[in-house]
């Protein structure tokens, strides 16, 4: 463990950790164990669970949604554990920007929608809770998973600083700014009308 005395290391250790844990493609190992076509071919090209789906095999688009959200909350828990509490907020960022732009994929991750939860999840659970609840009712209501996602990494900002404090929600103000842009193309087909709903094929 670092010296008590060199914060500015422990961060930079936690920051590491996280980006680590973080860029594991766990949807490209998944797919290519089984033989599926590269993800980064089909869909979107992106990694993560969303686009596992588009490969028809629901078991690795559920396994690679489940492993990018723990290795969020792995990342945070293990810095907490050896590190502190400021690590641990450290290691959520690297974990989130590992995900979204692995340097292994030469930076062309997932969106980071599984990993926020994740992280969230490790940083202060009942934030994590309020994103379920606000992205399953929103998903009900309009079938935009893109949309969903949106409006529950806003809530969870809200909940975050409402219950946890300002460097709780600073940090997942951060996540979700990231976020928002990693869905830059999806916020444009939401306002041309042409965004897919949940369900919908082609």
């Amino acid at each position: 463990m670092p010296d008590a005395q060199s914060p500015a290391l422990v961060l930079v250790l936690a920051l590491a950790l996280g980006y680590l844990l973080g860029s594991i493609p766990f949807g490209l190992l998944l797919t290519r164990s089984a033989g599926t076509k590269d993800i980064r071919s089909i869909g979107s090209g992106n990694i993560g669970a969303t686009n596992v789906l588009r490969t028809g095999r629901k078991d690795l688009a559920a396994a690679t949604l489940v492993l990018d959200a723990l290795k969020g909350t792995a990342a945070v828990l293990i810095a907490r554990y050896f590190l502190g509490a400021d690590a641990a907020l450290a290691a959520g960022l690297g974990a989130f920007v590992g995900h979204i732009a692995p340097v292994w994929l030469r930076f062309r991750g997932g969106k980071g929608v599984a990993t926020f939860l994740g992280v969230t999840i490790g940083l202060f659970w009942p934030a994590a809770i309020v994103f379920a609840v606000v992205w399953l009712g929103a998903a009900y209501l309009t079938r935009y998973s893109s949309l969903s996602a949106l409006m529950a990494s806003v809530a969870t900002v809200v909940a975050a600083k409402a219950l946890a404090g300002d460097r709780m929600a600073l940090l997942l103000a951060l996540l979700a700014v990231l976020l928002w842009i990693k869905h830059h193309a999806n916020i444009r087909r939401l306002l041309d009308g042409t965004e897919g709903k949940i369900g919908a094929k082609g």
